[in-house]
């Protein structure tokens, strides 16, 4: 018989506040004023392009990923972004309507039994589909929670039947200076790229991300796929995937990159470790501006810190 033993994160689905409860998305960065409303008319949430498997949405929501806070508004989630392929403002909805997302396939190569080069449309339709309520952190101290769609990475991994030699996962996002302005700055090491370890990858929490409030993915959210691991700060959640390659070595990442003293290859959150910069003991919940403690890996440590024991030689929070 199958019992279900609740996380220390869950609550019962019917106190999950609904998304029209809570306005607001990311109203700070460096300390910036919090960015006007934007009009709902205005709001791709209203006009999506046709996306990969539109026809299967809503998904089914998996009651066992519930959250303790409202949901953000679809409005504010969808038109305060990052996404730096596109602008370093966080208004960058507009420029990335210019995506073409339409036929999207995805390479898996590396270390697996068979290369492959797959449609995002067909790989949706051949995982276990679900919807789930996370909290995201991201590292300029602001949160959000939102209902993402997809299915989990760890069906993915085993979709791609990894050789024993894999430990990592890399992930890679598309390549298009046409369409994507940002890229044409050369200081950046395009294309952005992120990974984790077989561990994290296979982990419960690791979801791969095709759908947003119950419809298909917006562009500037990461469409058509994306990444989502919510100990993590948000940088780790690549957008726009294009290629997935089990390796054995620990994978460059974008930003870490740039810059390895500031981004390191883990970025588990944690309130006791300044970016150093500023704090990140609090958070702004956005739509409320509510300031409130960090949670150590935002909430999910019970499930996921001892995927760090034995690491003590390591900075696994930068």
């Amino acid at each position: 018989m199958l019992i279900a033993h609740k996380r220390g994160w869950e609550i019962p689905e019917r106190e999950a506040s609904d998304e029209s409860l809570v306005r607001g998305r990311r109203q700070f960065l460096f300390g910036a004023a919090a960015s006007a409303a934007v009009p709902l008319l205005a709001t791709p949430g209203r006009a999506w392009a046709a996306a990969a498997g539109e026809e299967l949405y809503p998904f089914a929501r998996n009651q066992s990923y519930t959250v303790d806070r409202a949901l953000s508004a679809e409005a504010d989630v969808t038109t305060y972004n990052n996404f730096y392929e596109f602008g370093s403002h966080k208004k960058v909805w507009k420029t990335a309507q210019r995506l073409d997302t339409d036929d999207w396939t995805v390479v898996i190569d590396g270390l697996v039994e068979q290369e492959r080069k797959i449609s995002v449309d067909e790989l949706l339709r051949q995982m276990p589909r679900e919807e789930r309520l996370y909290r995201h952190r991201c590292v300029e101290a602001w949160s959000m929670t939102v209902p993402w769609s997809g299915f989990a990475l760890r069906a993915l991994v085993d979709f791609a039947r990894p050789l024993n030699d894999a430990k990592f996962v890399r992930f890679e996002t598309f390549m298009n200076r046409d369409v994507a302005p940002g890229q044409r700055q050369g200081w950046f090491p395009w294309p952005f790229t992120e990974g984790l370890t077989m561990a994290e990858a296979t982990h419960d929490l690791a979801f791969m991300v095709t759908g947003l409030f119950g419809k298909p993915l917006p562009k500037a959210n990461g469409a058509p796929m994306r990444l989502a691991v919510p100990w993590k700060y948000g940088f780790k959640s690549i957008k726009s995937i294009v290629r997935i390659s089990l390796v054995a070595d620990q994978p460059k990442t974008f930003w870490n990159t740039i810059n390895d003293k500031l981004y390191g290859f883990w970025a588990n959150v944690n309130p006791e470790v300044p970016f150093p910069d500023w704090s990140q003991a609090t958070e702004k919940v956005l739509g409320t501006g509510e300031t409130v403690p960090t949670r150590l890996f935002n909430g999910y440590a019970e499930q996921v810190a001892g995927l760090y024991q034995g690491m003590s030689g390591e900075n696994i929070y930068f």
